[in-house]
């Protein structure tokens, strides 16, 4: 299939792209804040991948030097963006653990969600370091940042997603609030 693909076969290149839709889709998600600019990353990724198949080397692995690609055109986009940052306010918390019975409620849609809503900044970060295993040094030569910037993020969108997590939870918020706010003399919050 990749052989016709590099001819430019038409038929060749959209059975690539249905055998590989759904895997580049799950990385393009993880990487967007939404879904228009998770296909924008999907489609801009199928174009390199269709535009440089004469770089591909066939002793590789096929899926990862694609999922390579979707990474870093992920990154791109990131990047694109950073220009015009999105600022949102980081409501911090005293977070205590959250429980494993919360989490493992959680579907991995609502989870994704939860991902979906941080900032670019925190969301490029925690994706690349807590799903796809690259360093701190990794990152901060991929997004052009430091070090210390790409720790500080990932440690701020752990909080975020924490306090989102305790707060999809109304049972674990409401018995969190009962334990943390003091009362008055008549028992009233």
């Amino acid at each position: 299939m990749v052989a016709a693909c590099k001819r430019n076969n038409p038929a060749a290149q959209r059975a690539l792209i249905r055998l590989f839709y759904g895997y580049v889709k799950s990385i393009s998600l993880r990487y967007s804040g939404n879904d228009q600019d998770a296909e924008e990353i999907l489609n801009d990724s199928f174009l390199k991948v269709f535009s440089h198949l004469d770089q591909y080397n066939e002793q590789q692995p096929f899926k990862s030097w694609l999922r390579t690609i979707a990474v870093n055109t992920a990154i791109d986009a990131y990047r694109r963006n950073a220009r015009n940052p999105e600022f949102q306010d980081l409501e911090f918390v005293q977070v205590t653990d959250v429980s494993e019975d919360i989490i493992s409620s959680l579907s991995a849609g609502e989870i994704l969600a939860l991902v979906r809503s941080l900032t670019p900044a925190y969301r490029t970060v925690f994706t690349l370091y807590v799903i796809d295993g690259y360093t701190h040094r990794e990152i901060a030569v991929k997004l052009g940042i430091t070090e210390g910037t790409s720790k500080s993020n990932l440690r701020d969108a752990r909080i975020r997603l924490q306090s989102l997590i305790i707060k999809s939870d109304i049972n674990y918020n409401t018995a969190y609030e009962l334990k943390t706010l003091p009362s008055d003399e008549n028992g009233r919050f």
